[in-house]
């Protein structure tokens, strides 16, 4: 009989997403550094370059990969021959050693747990409680899957109960542009099929644990071996998505997704749930064993696992934030890369949500907006120098309901996130002259290193999504929607849709 001690297993799970926080798997990188070396799009060769210079460099300095630090999973299998040497339950104990990582000094990760999901939504402030799957099993240790989840990816995830007889194929190719690219691709599909709904989406996110091992999948193909109907679906999945042309955050490319993984389950002769959830390009995720002999020793990957790629656009237009006009962004046009200089705002839904409700009731805003511009952000809180924790973009569709009352009731000219706008917002943006500009998501620390100072101008109470100024130099973000109106969202994916000619373009 093994016997775990509680001071181990919440230390190991404190390890364990600290760790994660900052390193990406190897297996994830050598097919992020593979999708580099082939991608034919400059504008994707930038988001996957910027991408891995970030994982290097928080591979190095040991702070977090994304802003979103992500609500924390863990997958448990117990063996039935364990014991316990603890005063506090499981969950407990799984909430302890993320309240520990989460509120380390040297490296604090960001709270975005809230409390009272429908009402108040409060922060936790520790990013407890976790989502913890637990399944019982022979043997006598435990094994830990621990998961670091961000919002982008999870909001994107897809449920269908289809008929027997529909095709999984079609709903995926169906469904995935659907999704835009607010889970950040280049990422991972995790699938999950039969059983019932509940099952099916559970399979889904378990299956996201995996190796990235598509190409082992492919060379059992070309050898002629027999496929499973998982494998072979796979297989079919990843060639036909990557041949949708959505590319590196949606701006058109050959990799969309980096591995397509399914699990399934039997299922009702009636029924065919099938799941899909996404993985992003912070993909987070390690799995250790506890045997009783004392907490989890992870061991950290060498640096020689990373390409050596440092990210210097000199190529970028400068502009200066402090002098914008709305003459100079009528200059600009997708597709153009902009290196910002002076002071920019923050704001993100919470705090959206507040100034309408202050514009609907004729109170001023505690800021002014006119000719500013505005990034949709929740910043990681600094640890020693730093003027900003790791600082990336959300995911800008979150604020389309408010794009319009902003663009025209304070004077805003432009904003900067991550992923497309929605039709509401082009109009608005087209309606007022003003611009959307595309941060990179999954670039969080990189981006950081542009902010030399940070200071909250209103909302405090509001902890990350508090209204900041941050004062920028050289922070390189792409015209994603220009003052007409176009979005090179809507463009290029079909643009490099049609270049692969894999799946013909159906007339809207």
């Amino acid at each position: 009989m093994t016997i775990i001690k509680q001071d181990d297993f919440i230390q190991s799970i404190a390890d364990a997403f600290q760790f994660i926080s900052y390193y990406h798997p190897k297996d994830f990188i050598d097919a992020m550094k593979e999708a580099l070396d082939k991608e034919e799009n400059p504008a994707a060769r930038d988001a996957i370059t910027q991408i891995l210079a970030n994982s290097r460099m928080c591979a190095e300095g040991h702070r977090p990969i994304c802003q979103d630090t992500g609500i924390a999973v863990v997958f448990l299998k117990v063996g039935m021959d364990v014991r316990w040497d603890a005063d506090m339950s499981v969950q407990d104990m799984i909430n302890e050693g993320v309240r520990r990582a989460y509120t380390w000094p040297d490296n604090k990760l960001r709270a975005s747990v809230l409390l009272d999901p429908a009402g108040k939504r409060q922060n936790s402030k520790d990013n407890t409680p976790a989502v913890v799957h637990y399944e019982i099993v022979a043997g006598d240790k435990v094994e830990v899957t621990c998961a670091a989840k961000g919002g982008g990816s999870e909001n994107k995830s897809k449920f269908a109960m289809l008929n027997p007889s529909d095709s999984i194929v079609d709903w995926v190719l169906k469904t995935v542009p659907e999704m835009g690219a607010g889970w950040c691709p280049p990422g991972i599909l995790g699938i999950g099929i039969g059983g019932t709904p509940e099952k099916a989406a559970l399979l889904a996110k378990e299956s996201l644990m995996g190796h990235v091992d598509i190409h082992k999948l492919q060379a059992k193909a070309k050898s002629g071996a027999e496929l499973s109907t998982v494998e072979a679906l796979r297989l079919e999945l990843f060639e036909k998505v990557n041949a949708l042309g959505i590319g590196a955050q949606g701006l058109g490319g050959l990799t969309t997704v980096l591995d397509v993984k399914i699990l399934d389950y039997p299922t009702h002769a009636a029924s065919k749930p099938v799941a899909m959830i996404p993985n992003c390009a912070a993909t987070r995720h390690v799995h250790f064993t506890l045997d009783g002999s004392g907490a989890a020793k992870l061991t950290p990957p060498s640096l020689d696992d990373w390409p050596d790629i440092h990210y210097e656009n000199k190529n970028g237009k400068r502009v200066n934030l402090d002098t914008l006009s709305r003459e100079e962004v009528a200059t600009w046009k997708i597709g153009d890369v902009l290196l910002l200089n002076g002071k920019i705002l923050t704001g993100r839904d919470a705090a959206h949500k507040r100034m309408t409700d202050m514009l609907n009731s004729g109170e001023k805003l505690p800021v002014d907006f006119t000719n500013r511009v505005i990034y949709y952000v929740g910043p990681v809180d600094p640890v020693r120098d730093e003027a900003v924790g790791p600082a990336g973009p959300t995911t800008a569709t979150r604020m389309d309901k408010f794009t319009r009352q902003m663009l025209e009731q304070t004077g805003l000219i432009g904003m900067i996130g991550k992923s497309e706008r929605g039709q509401t917002a082009i109009d608005a943006i087209r309606d007022n002259q003003a611009v959307y500009l595309m941060a990179v998501g999954g670039s969080a620390y990189l981006v950081s290193k542009a902010i030399k100072s940070a200071r909250v101008v209103a909302f405090p109470e509001l902890g990350m999504e508090a209204i900041y100024e941050f004062e920028v130099k050289d922070m390189p973000v792409t015209v994603a929607v220009d003052s007409s109106g176009t979005s090179v969202h809507a463009i290029a994916p079909k643009e490099w849709q049609k270049k692969i000619g894999i799946i013909p373009i159906t007339a809207e």
